[in-house]
């Protein structure tokens, strides 16, 4: 019996210490680790991170405050203009990290999943393959209220863009002022293939669905990041 009191106590002492590793004022603990503290978009990735995510992503408030960690960005009223259409825990998302973006209308969780993209996948891909990180992203939109469009034409369902749950990412210009566009940029043997291989690759990572030039036609000179789905990666 005293074997099982030295081991209850033994897990007891390590409850405690868990506990207070989590929850004292002053904890040693990483905020990166720590499952209270709330996502930083600056964070290194750890195995928590996609919890921390995910309730980022759970409503308008919550999405708001961890995307100020490390995005630019103005607060809209809701955007409802159909029963198809309109924009939830809407934002105009102007810079995310240093790369600066035209103004884009989004849902914040749709500029959340990226604002974590470009930390932690545009970033490293630019200063592994060039050297440097990027000063601007190009995007093709966020919200347009219309149907998804095929290579036979339109298909009868709305498109995700139709609610902003997608923003379409055509490029990049790096600090030293060049521009590489994706249209260009993906068949090609040169550092800008594997960059943009790259970046579709993280973006699988931090979205739910990502298609690009291996998807289809349509999507040749854009990425289509999209916040809702079931993993599809192309």
């Amino acid at each position: 019996m005293s074997l099982v009191y030295a081991l209850l106590t033994l897990v007891l002492m390590a409850c405690v210490g868990l506990f207070l590793l989590i929850y004292a004022p002053e904890s040693p603990l990483p905020d990166a680790l720590n499952p209270r503290k709330p996502l930083n978009i600056a964070d290194s990735v750890t195995p928590l991170t996609a919890f921390k995510l995910r309730r980022a992503l759970t409503n308008g408030e919550s999405c708001r405050a961890a995307l100020a960690t490390g995005a630019q960005f103005d607060a809209l009223n809701d955007l409802e203009t159909s029963s198809q259409c309109g924009i939830a825990d809407r934002v105009t998302l102007r810079r995310v990290g240093q790369a600066t973006m035209h103004p884009v209308e989004t849902r914040c969780q749709t500029a959340l999943r990226l604002a974590m993209w470009h930390q932690h996948g545009v970033i490293p891909a630019a200063t592994r393959h060039f050297g440097q990180e990027v000063r601007q992203l190009h995007h093709a939109s966020s919200y347009n209220c219309r149907q998804i469009r095929t290579t036979s034409g339109g298909s009868g369902r709305m498109s995700a863009h139709a609610t902003a749950e997608a923003i379409d990412i055509s490029g990049v210009t790096l600090t030293d002022g060049r521009r590489i566009d994706l249209i260009n940029g993906w068949d090609v043997s040169e550092a800008r293939g594997p960059f943009f291989k790259d970046l579709r690759d993280s973006a699988c990572i931090w979205f739910q669905v990502t298609l690009g030039p291996d998807y289809n036609a349509l999507h040749a000179d854009h990425f289509h990041l999209q916040h809702t789905g079931w993993g599809l990666c192309r």
